[in-house]
């Protein structure tokens, strides 16, 4: 998951909306969200290489769950040995910690990984986790009602993505806008102009072709866009749309 907004506790009834996008190589191979055999309340994605997932919720009307997963880019700091991270989001879902519970159980084995945040909880209350914040007081607290967004990097970080999508989505949320316009909003496919790049470390055609919302390029791109809901009195919907 390369691009998520949320809004927790903004929505009289639905305490989480979240619209996402995933990006990934195209030749990786991964399932679109289904019930997953060996855990029928799991809603999820998976992918294939790694076995985890990217999104996902659990289904069951008193308790539903929801995590999800964006990595953080530093080219200069990815380890080939580490494991994956979709293993985060998975082992969340089919538990049965409490999201401050589980973000101390993996605090410590957090520096195994490569960069990643991680948004997770239930309708009582909603975490950032990241093992690239160690200075941001929200890390790993529970997050104040709000509309807040994640791409590959910290929580927020005011990238061109983030920022045009996170206004874009507070004001589809204001009109009581349909499902049909989260996923418009999730393929918009424009780039930054290059003075709003951020620096990542990577080359600048680069960085330009993944400032856009819906990625389109040779190789590598946005696969699916998906829409989450929480509910106060119902269970969690998860709907997605499969791009690649």
């Amino acid at each position: 998951m390369c691009l998520i907004v949320f809004a927790w506790q903004v929505v009289p009834g639905a305490p989480l909306v979240a619209c996402a996008n995933r990006d990934e190589f195209y030749d990786r191979p991964s399932i679109a969200a289904a019930p997953w055999p060996e855990h029928p309340a799991i809603y999820a994605g998976r992918d294939l290489k790694g076995g985890g997932s990217w999104m996902g919720i659990t289904t069951a009307q008193s308790g539903s769950r929801f995590a999800a997963l964006t990595n953080i880019r530093g080219p200069n700091e990815r380890r080939l040995d580490a494991p994956s991270r979709g293993a985060l989001v998975a082992d969340f879902l089919a538990g049965c910690m409490s999201a401050p519970e589980y973000i101390a159980a993996i605090a410590d084995a957090g520096i195994a990984y490569n960069g990643f945040n991680l948004v997770l909880g239930d309708r009582h209350g909603l975490y950032w986790y990241s093992n690239r914040a160690v200075d941001d007081p929200r890390n790993g607290q529970a997050l104040g009602p709000g509309i807040y967004g994640i791409s590959n990097g910290l929580l927020d970080a005011p990238w061109p993505k983030v920022v045009r999508t996170k206004a874009q989505f507070a004001s589809l949320l204001c009109q009581g806008a349909p499902e049909d316009a989260y996923f418009e909003m999730l393929a918009d496919t424009t780039c930054a102009p290059d003075l709003r790049l951020p620096d990542t470390g990577i080359e600048i055609g680069l960085e330009r072709t993944l400032s856009a919302v819906c990625i389109e390029s040779p190789g590598y791109g946005t696969r699916t866009s998906t829409v989450v809901k929480l509910f106060e009195d119902a269970p969690a919907e998860l709907h997605e749309k499969v791009l690649q």
